[in-house]
């Protein structure tokens, strides 16, 4: 256990960064999941979601929970998948 203030307070806030850093990744495989099974609907619901789906991965890069690459290549496999309706 911690022995002193600072110490204490990193347990804390590590605590609840992994917290939200944790809902927000959540987040993203659910839009992801979404626009996957928006797939077999049809076109105009896939671009629907789509379009969620990029602005999710976009706001976890700029969170620091995504790697830029990383949301990168799942907004191209996305799109890869959408624009083979």
């Amino acid at each position: 256990m911690a022995n002193n203030k600072s110490a204490l307070k990193r347990i804390k806030t590590s605590a609840l960064r992994t917290a939200r850093n944790r809902r927000i990744k959540s987040t993203v495989k659910t839009a992801v999941k979404k626009v996957q099974d928006a797939a077999a609907q049809g076109p105009e619901e896939t671009r629907e979601t789509y379009v969620k789906a990029q602005k999710t991965l976009d706001k976890a890069v700029s969170k620091g929970v995504l790697h830029k690459n990383s949301a990168a290549r799942k907004k191209s496999r996305l799109a890869k998948k959408m624009n083979a309706l």
